[in-house]
């Protein structure tokens, strides 16, 4: 019988285990595996496999049901999300009784439970951080110091921004590196115009092609992964059956497979990490089958933990033992809280009269960007850090409904061009601070007998000023570009409405003040990795999926000496 039971454990034994597959995942996988070690990943959700599994990626606006707009009984299944969701790509986000939260504070948590996660669904914008953005905590105070600087992390954006493909142009902008570029996409005529203006009116900021992960010149690697040249079809949330944006499905997932290491577990609801009081590490996580409900154990050497920011903290917070009473790693009780996002409330939008001699052909997948400006150098406003800009137009056509008959449809088949219109929203850093937190419900448990997540986060009289100055800068750049109808509001959207979510296991040189080292390593069990958003520090302005990559990456080459070595 105890031979049985050794042969059970072989059969759950791997070297390495990733919980979830979304874009930090599927790097753990990819690394971990290309190396050597036996992976198992763990995916909560559905399998999606590339390609396959895009069913709506082709689909004409006719061929959906109800022409993209899902039913009102259906967005009510999606109250998290205020019902924002879109036919041709619910498939790939959570209903709420799947995982219900306790909305201590309202906040907007979007999360998609499939294989490759929200790498399926993201807006695909790759921006590299600069010391501005490492060193802003040092700087003001807020918050604690990051214990790497971008010197530390130059290499693996390089390495990472190769192997994923991303399009852009070499600005030379301190606050903004440049990185391995493929040639970028086009500005619309009504963005150049933006630019020039900018340009000439002001010295401290300009107006650039965003950084997308989109393959626009496909490179041998990117071949070898199977994937395409972007076809500008801009329809890239159903899934791209030409992998021409990153994805996990496209990408990372693949090329870990072909290696013949990596073990892929879909409908696994990660439950917790087992931890080995006597060898005093972790040895591997718990897991409820989604399908049975059936209690697994899968043990490993090393775990990384990829869960998506907020599920990762859920994840350390139910890992419980006598040594860790309050959650895996938790000794400063600091797990959970800090939680951060990133500040999308400014929205402005304007017309302009002028280009009437040009208009649009084709689409993009892209849309222009105005980096960080505020506060760089040193504090000139009354709001701490800065935001940065993202920014789309065109111009739409118009069509007259007078007539009946054959004179009707003359007149709806006969489209004028109109007037060109250009739209912009903010991204701005918001301050992690202690009371922004989340914690486990005390009796609630979700449909796999896990506790219920309680968030508690709101914003601050820093993104209040932080967002009239955004509405009030923006709308001065506009009126000199000589544009009309200008409409700048405050939304006053709930926190997590950016889908950025941040923090409560952050990085840190002191294990007093922060849960995981300068690998991302938890500083009371070194073992186990965490490189998702649960392990930032602080926000920043940019987006923050290429820094989730290359602190990946990073990690698992550091993971791997470090097994070697018998380290850990």
């Amino acid at each position: 019988m105890a031979n049985l039971s050794i042969d059970a454990v072989k059969k759950m034994t791997y070297d390495a285990i990733v919980i979830g597959s979304g874009i930090s995942g599927g790097w753990a996988a990819k690394e971990l595996s290309e190396k050597g070690l036996k992976t198992l990943v763990l995916e909560r959700g559905r399998d999606v496999q590339h390609v396959k599994d895009y069913p709506t990626a082709t689909k004409h606006p006719w061929e959906l049901e109800h022409r993209g707009r899902p039913s009102l009984e259906v967005q009510k299944e999606f109250a998290t999300r205020k019902g924002k969701v879109d036919e041709a790509t619910m498939h790939f986000f959570v209903k709420d009784a799947e995982q219900p939260i306790v909305q201590e504070k309202p906040f907007t948590w979007t999360r998609g439970y499939q294989v490759g996660g929200k790498s399926l669904t993201w807006a695909r914008q790759t921006q590299r951080w600069s010391d501005f953005d490492f060193e802003g905590p040092a700087r003001d105070g807020f918050a604690i110091d990051w214990p790497i600087r971008y010197i530390d992390l130059a290499p693996w954006y390089s390495y990472v921004e190769k192997f994923a493909g991303i399009s852009g142009n070499r600005d030379g902008l301190p606050q903004l590196p440049d990185g391995e570029f493929l040639p970028a996409t086009e500005l619309s005529c009504i963005e150049t115009h933006l630019q020039r203006t900018i340009a000439s009116k002001y010295k401290d900021r300009q107006l650039i092609q965003g950084r997308c992960a989109h393959i626009t010149e496909p490179q041998p690697i990117h071949l070898q992964q199977g994937r395409a040249k972007c076809q500008h079809r801009t329809m890239c949330n159903r899934g791209c059956p030409f992998g021409g944006y990153f994805s996990s499905n496209a990408s990372t997932l693949p090329w870990a497979a072909r290696t013949g290491n990596m073990t892929l577990r879909p409908h696994s609801v990660v439950h917790s990490i087992i931890y080995d009081e006597q060898k005093g590490k972790a040895s591997g996580v718990r897991v409820v089958d989604a399908n049975t409900k059936e209690v697994l154990e899968f043990y490993a050497s090393v775990i990384f933990v990829n869960g998506s920011a907020l599920n990762s903290n859920l994840i350390l917070m139910n890992s419980i033992s006598s040594r860790f009473p309050n959650g895996l790693g938790n000794d400063n009780g600091l797990l959970g809280k800090y939680i951060s996002w990133h500040n999308y409330r400014g929205k402005i939008s304007a017309s302009y009269e002028g280009l009437q001699e040009v208009t649009i052909d084709g689409r993009t997948p892209n849309n222009s960007y105005i980096p960080r400006f505020r506060n760089l150098y040193r504090q000139e406003t009354d709001f701490l850090r800065g935001y940065a800009t993202g920014l789309g137009g065109g111009r739409g056509t118009a069509r007259s409904t007078d007539g009946i008959g054959a004179n009707l449809k003359a007149n709806l088949l006969n489209r004028t061009p109109g007037n060109w219109h250009i739209s912009a929203w903010m991204q701005g850093e918001v301050i992690p601070r202690e009371s922004n937190h989340i914690r486990l419900h005390a009796t609630e448990k979700d449909p796999y007998g896990i506790p219920q997540l309680v968030t508690s986060c709101d914003w601050t009289e820093n993104d209040d000023k932080m967002v009239q100055d955004y509405l009030e800068q923006l709308t001065e750049m506009f009126t000199l570009a000589g544009f009309t109808n200008i409409n700048a509001v405050d939304t006053h959207s709930a926190p997590g409405a950016d889908i950025h979510e941040m923090g409560g296991a952050r990085m840190g040189k002191d294990p007093k003040t922060s849960l995981l080292n300068k690998w991302n390593q938890l500083h009371a069990c070194e073992n186990v990795f965490v490189t998702d958003g649960a392990c930032m520090t602080s926000t920043s302005t940019q987006n923050p999926s290429l820094t989730y990559m290359a602190l990946t990456a990073r990690a698992a080459d550091y993971a791997v000496s470090e097994l070697k070595k018998r380290n850990i």
